[in-house]
């Protein structure tokens, strides 16, 4: 099929196609006898793979699972493909663990027992960002932690819990201003029923991701089929 051919099928431009065979992310195209590029079943598979992957976990994860297919070490792939659901296992923990602390709120029960609390570092190493982003979620008006007398940062059970929370909204491509309302809600009692929705939402949104996933594991289930009487590299037709 031509280009824009492939290109339709997913609802992209002739120009993404190449960007994302350029990038690795396509295996490379065949060519005519006239130089132009043609493409088949198998690259429609793996286009529709890696968009759905983008829909459920986001680019920066769903890359190497692509690109290690079409260098055609299906082993990495598996790896990769492994810590996106572990992603989504996290992110449906995380809610599970909001929806109980909403559910003490809303019966009036004690606080959980305080632990002690985690330096900048020691949170970012927790969830696998940097300083500097969590410094920005700070910046933007996400997490409020308290201030040691040294004049660095202490993040209680309470901010840990909200950097978690974060950290899996911005893998799902919720804007910071968004999740500082949602934020805001939960953090006042008299809230509690739009925090309850917005909690729902997010499931939903997990749920959707899910989904995704599967559609996405099916599609590079034939991807790697096909390759298995196909020739990665380009060749002629």
């Amino acid at each position: 099929m031509k280009p824009i051919d492939l290109a339709r099928s997913a609802g992209v431009s002739p120009q993404a196609v190449r960007n994302y065979e350029a990038h690795g992310l396509l295996p490379p195209a065949l060519r005519s006898p006239s130089g132009y590029r043609v493409y088949e079943q198998r690259h429609m598979d793996a286009l529709h793979a890696f968009l759905l992957l983008v829909r459920a976990v986001g680019y920066r994860l769903a890359k190497p699972i692509m690109m290690a297919i079409t260098k055609g070490d299906i082993d990495d792939s598996l790896t990769h493909l492994d810590a996106a659901h572990a992603s989504l296992t996290q992110d449906r923990e995380a809610l599970g663990r909001l929806e109980k602390v909403l559910a003490s709120a809303a019966a009036d029960r004690p606080a959980e027992a305080t632990t002690d609390p985690l330096t900048i570092g020691e949170l970012a190493r927790k969830l696998g960002v940097t300083p500097t982003t969590l410094r920005s979620w700070e910046k933007a008006g996400a997490l409020t932690p308290r201030r040691h007398p040294t004049g660095s940062r202490e993040y209680q059970p309470k901010d840990v819990r909200d950097a978690h929370l974060v950290h899996m909204l911005r893998r799902g491509h919720v804007p910071l201003p968004h999740i500082v309302t949602a934020l805001e809600q939960i953090h006042h009692s008299g809230n509690l029923d739009e925090a309850l929705a917005q909690v729902q939402g997010w499931s939903a949104r997990v749920n959707h991701q899910s989904r995704h996933l599967l559609a996405a594991s099916a599609r590079i289930e034939a991807v790697v089929v096909r390759e298995d009487t196909a020739t990665l590299g380009p060749g002629n037709v």
